[in-house]
């Protein structure tokens, strides 16, 4: 018997073991061999590579339905992603923004416009992504950064700079407020051609990335600890039904965000204009932020969404 005869026969008693369901015995008797022949035949048949036995845990189907129930509710590409044994919150965020920024790098290729909400997660996910140039790629801001103490400059630059070292990219800086003291004040801005630069910079975006803010969240969101906005704001916010928000744009937990006062005085990018860009990857983790993750599906802001099972589940609970 030649060497490749003797692939066809193991082949042949693997495809009717493990393709057809049929028992060794049957098999040693169409084969007209011995029952502990067809069992040499089968660890034969796996040892030569013919044979690849997969075992998937009870947690990966419990996973991937979460990913088609989050789907069909909310016409969403979902990854959701397996807790980590005996993890803590951290621990899934980690997860998270590294299956994110995997999927983010698919995303991108030569000529891409990415545009990038600051903050925790996001921040997370940029020191995450693996080096590669990118030719003729740009990065540009989708929010302002600056607070009333001027260090939220300094903050969302170092993240940028990162990226574009990682991409080798140029970076177009949005050095506004993330909140004006006045509406007024904003929309003299908006006329500044230097601004208006950006603000076109942001229209030809084709990939965007960005996670949601929640007031409590377990990894505290970036806009809410770091003296962006007073108790008077926080006041405010609740008082109109705001649940979070997405690029530093509050949301109600039904999606609608017109008729928040704040939203007036922010400079971040509008739900209406985030979901102009083709393709909007929104990356969440932690049970608390469910709720305003609900908001920005409902809104539409994204195509891809990258959670971890623990927010999923949250995320379901709420419906």
């Amino acid at each position: 018997m030649t060497p490749a005869s003797r692939l066809e026969d193991l082949f042949t008693a693997a495809r009717m073991y493990y393709g057809q369901s049929q028992t060794m015995e049957a098999i040693a008797g169409e084969l007209g061999v011995s029952r502990s022949t067809v069992s040499r035949m089968l660890r034969d048949a796996r040892e030569a590579g013919l044979v690849q036995i997969t075992l998937r845990p009870p947690e990966a189907h419990r996973v991937e339905d979460l990913g088609r129930r989050i789907a069909r509710h909310y016409g969403v590409k979902v990854h959701v992603v397996p807790d980590p044994p005996e993890g803590d919150q951290r621990d899934r965020l980690a997860a998270v923004v590294e299956e994110a920024a995997e999927l983010l790098d698919q995303m991108l290729e030569p000529g891409s416009t990415l545009g990038i909400a600051w903050g925790t997660t996001v921040a997370a996910l940029l020191s995450t992504v693996r080096p590669r140039p990118v030719p003729g790629m740009r990065i540009v801001q989708l929010n302002g950064a600056i607070n009333v103490e001027g260090s939220g400059l300094t903050y969302i630059a170092t993240v940028l700079a990162r990226a574009a070292e990682r991409w080798d990219a140029t970076v177009h800086q949005f050095p506004v407020p993330a909140f004006f003291d006045y509406a007024a004040t904003r929309e003299a801005m908006w006329h500044e051609r230097s601004v208006q630069r950006v603000l076109e910079t942001q229209t030809q975006a084709t990939v965007a990335v960005f996670s949601v803010g929640a007031f409590d969240a377990e990894v505290p969101s970036h806009v809410y600890t770091h003296n962006y906005l007073t108790a008077a704001d926080l006041r405010s916010l609740r008082a109109d039904g705001a649940v979070g928000d997405v690029c530093t744009v509050f949301l109600r937990a039904d999606g609608t965000f017109r008729d928040i006062a704040m939203n007036a005085r922010g400079s971040g990018t509008a739900p209406d204009r985030l979901a102009r860009i083709p393709r909007r990857l929104l990356v969440a983790s932690g049970s608390r932020k469910a709720l305003p993750l609900r908001a920005a599906l409902r809104a539409g802001v994204a195509t891809d969404l990258v959670i971890d099972a623990v927010t999923a589940t949250a995320l379901l609970a709420l419906r």
